[in-house]
């Protein structure tokens, strides 16, 4: 495959610049920007598509980058290393290789439905880094899939991608502009006999998450980090619950939220599988 060599800011640097900063035109591309290892890796054994690899003009490859430079079947760009460094993101020098991949469409389909389904709602988020997190949480707890609904961040950010270490590419992450196409795929789903509940989450809740069985078929939904959940969701909540706190916080970050749920949820079934015991724990926090 022929190599396009890029050793100015000409148009396709610029175009491939924008993939990082400007959301308009990720989304009308329908690309982004992968940096990392890992995500990189994941992206390709999870069968996204490569739509580019991008590479140091100036440096022979590790075994690694030339393994995907072979077998991956994306146009190929040596990139002068300075010009690398800039959508590498990094301070201390270029990444070794980037991948420039395909969105996936966003289909509520993609999140499968079962009997022990255990779905992630993320009501208007603001900050793209907590997408990320959410995400990798969600895929260390076993979860199908992560809903965004309403005027949201956006899950392909930079700052999500890296976040998500990679998990991104593994679990689900599907955008819904608001609660009514939500609640239109779990209508069609309890239709066919999967009855899902939908459970926020609330320092007002009626119910701590231990106390409330978490091994049923459940939507979990996490507010907005500073405003909550909105008001059509919470009328649509079956149930709401509380996390247990100590201390003078108020409230925790959103990501912290979601991953005490989902341990929570996680802790339920596997005891239910007689595999966990039953006295509830929280593990600390890791970054």
């Amino acid at each position: 495959m022929a190599v396009q060599r890029i050793t100015s800011r000409n148009a396709r640097f610029q175009q491939l610049q924008t993939l990082l900063g400007n959301r308009t035109k990720r989304g009308r591309a329908k690309e982004f920007l992968v940096q990392g290892v890992r995500p990189i890796t994941m992206a390709v054994e999870h069968g996204w598509t490569v739509r580019s690899l991008i590479h140091d003009a100036d440096r022979p490859p590790s075994r690694w980058a030339e393994d995907l430079l072979r077998r991956v079947g994306a146009e190929r760009i040596a990139m002068a290393p300075q010009l690398l460094a800039e959508l590498s993101e990094k301070g201390d020098g270029a990444a070794e290789l980037l991948a420039v991949v395909g969105m996936e469409p966003d289909s509520l389909a993609r999140i499968t439905v079962h009997e022990d389904f255990l779905g992630l709602l993320f009501d208007r988020p603001t900050q793209p880094g907590n997408i990320g997190s959410i995400v990798r949480s969600a895929d260390a707890m076993g979860a199908d899939g992560l809903i965004v609904t309403g005027h949201a961040a956006d899950p392909y950010d930079p700052k999500s991608v890296r976040a998500s270490t990679g998990s991104l590419f593994s679990v689900p992450v599907v955008r819904s502009p608001s609660h009514r196409e939500v609640m239109e795929w779990l209508d069609r789903e309890r239709a066919l006999g999967r009855p899902v509940a939908v459970v926020g989450t609330d320092e007002n809740g009626d119910a701590g998450i231990s106390e409330f069985d978490l091994t049923q078929p459940v939507l979990l939904l996490i507010g907005n980090e500073t405003a909550g959940l909105s008001t059509a969701w919470r009328g649509l909540c079956d149930h709401v619950v509380s996390i247990p706190m100590t201390g003078s916080a108020s409230s925790l970050n959103a990501s912290n939220a979601a991953t005490v749920v989902l341990y929570e949820a996680r802790r339920q079934r596997l005891a239910r599988a007689g595999r966990a015991p039953l006295a509830p724990a929280v593990p600390a926090p890791r970054s």
